[in-house]
This record gives structure tokens, C-alpha cells and sequence, in this order.
């Protein structure tokens, strides 16, 4: 009973989002704030059109662009930061000034260097991406035990060997826990950037609806961006748990004996 329930409570937790939705729309009768029905209504029209689809996809595409050239750059730099003093004690100062900065704050600043196209917003999506998987792979790598790069040393391994044979994979579980961080910020920081630069995308559509009205598309818009990070998730994190499955904490002892 309790492990149905637990497969259950994503759904129910929606059902009682979307409940507490439209029972706030029905009493304040507002223009402006849709209820949920007529939202979920509006979502087959955006899915079942030509134009909408495309924009989608190339947000998805600027996205996935932007979130594998992150993971590329950010875990090596990240596990080199984490192993060596030097290049942490250079990189960090960077990083800490970048950090607090609103990536969409950045937007008109590239914008001007870039131009509007696909590429000022790979590149933001690749800022925003980059920073959470950095610095997961930095206390991965830093928190490998000495023992275990000594014991490669003295088996010849070289250092570049040691970093790709013992330190990448005992930090994983952390790089993993970072790129989940990263695909959320994504996702986020790919509409935030059509928002701003608006020639196509999700948020390029959320947008125009907005200016024309259509009230029920926006938030028809706002509930694919949540699913679509819904079903990344989940599909991130059933990958995750098969890949670090020799991490997870088993439970094969008896906690209690009453």
C-alpha cells in the first residue's frame, strides 16, 4: 500500500496543483488568470501546430547544444580544480564573479557582441549550465581519498591517467548531481533567453501570446516548459541511477529489530 502510494504522490501532488489552481481562478475571476481547465485545453492546438512545434525544437536544439558543450568544458575544468591548487587558486576568482550574476542580465551584453541569433543564447544557456557542474565536479574530485591516487602512482600511472582512471570515476555520483542541476538551469535559462531575444522558441510563443491576449496559451506554454523538465528528469535520473547504481546505499542489514 505505502509503495503505491509513493508511485502515486507525483500525480496526486499535480492533481492537487492544477485542483488549487482552479479554484483560485473561479474566485478571482480574473481576465488575466485562466483556470486550469481552459489552460489544458489550449495545449493541443500549441502541439498540433506546424509553427509551434518548430519553435520548440529549436529551443530543445539550442538547449541541448548549450547544455553538452557546458558538460564538455565544465567537468574536466571542474575535476582539474578539484586535484590541482593552482588551477583552482586561478579559476575561482572567475567563477565567484560570474556566479552571482543573473545570467539573463547577461542577455543584452552578448546580444550586442553576438548579435540575436542562435548564438547569444547557446552561449547564456552554456554560462548558466556550466557553473553547478563545475563546482559538483570540483568537491567530487576533491574529495577522492589520497590513498587511492598513491596506489595508481606507484603503479605507473601517470597523472593525467590517475585523473581519468581514478578520479573521474569515483566523483561520477557528484558529476551526475551537478549535470542534474545543470539540465533544470537549462532548460530555464534557454525560455528566459527567447524571452529577451524573441525570434523564435518556447519562449518566443509564451511571448506573443502575451502580447496578444491569449492568456489560456500562456499558461497552456508555461505547463509544456514544466512537463518537458518533468520528463528530462526523470529520464536523467533513471540513466543516473544505472550508471552510479554501486553508490547507493543498500539497505540489506535490518535497521531495527523490533
Amino acid at each position: 500500500m505505502k509503495a503505491a502510494l509513493a508511485r502515486l504522490a507525483p500525480v496526486l501532488a499535480c492533481l492537487g496543483l492544477l485542483l488549487a489552481w482552479q479554484l483560485g481562478s473561479l474566485a478571482l475571476a480574473n481576465d488575466s488568470f485562466p483556470t486550469a481547465w481552459e489552460s489544458l485545453r489550449a495545449i493541443p492546438a500549441i502541439l498540433t501546430d506546424k509553427e509551434s512545434l518548430f519553435n520548440i525544437a529549436d529551443s530543445l536544439r539550442r538547449m541541448a547544444i548549450g547544455l553538452v558543450f557546458a558538460v564538455g568544458v565544465s567537468i574536466p575544468l571542474g575535476l582539474l580544480m578539484g586535484r590541482s591548487r593552482a588551477v583552482a587558486a586561478f579559476f575561482n576568482p572567475l567563477l565567484m564573479i560570474i556566479y552571482p550574476v543573473p545570467k539573463a542580465a547577461l542577455m543584452p551584453v552578448i546580444m550586442l557582441w553576438l548579435g540575436v541569433g542562435d548564438l547569444s543564447k547557446t552561449l547564456v544557456i552554456f554560462l548558466g549550465v556550466s557553473l553547478p557542474v563545475i563546482f559538483h565536479s570540483f568537491e567530487g574530485a576533491k574529495a577522492v581519498e589520497e590513498k587511492m591516487l598513491w596506489s595508481g602512482a606507484a603503479m605507473g600511472m601517470s597523472a593525467a591517467a590517475r585523473l581519468v582512471r581514478i578520479v573521474l570515476p569515483a566523483a561520477l555520483p557528484e558529476i551526475l548531481t551537478g549535470c542534474r542541476t545543470g539540465l533544470v538551469l537549462a532548460l530555464i535559462t534557454m525560455v528566459t533567453s527567447e524571452m529577451i531575444a524573441r525570434q523564435s522558441g518556447a519562449g518566443n510563443i509564451l511571448f506573443n501570446a502575451l502580447d496578444m491576449g491569449q492568456y489560456d496559451t500562456v499558461f497552456a506554454m508555461i505547463i509544456i516548459v514544466g512537463a518537458m523538465g518533468i520528463c528530462f528528469d526523470v529520464a536523467f535520473e533513471a540513466g543516473r541511477a544505472r550508471l552510479v547504481r554501486w553508490s547507493e546505499p543498500q539497505f540489506d542489514i535490518p535497521l531495527s529489530f523490533s
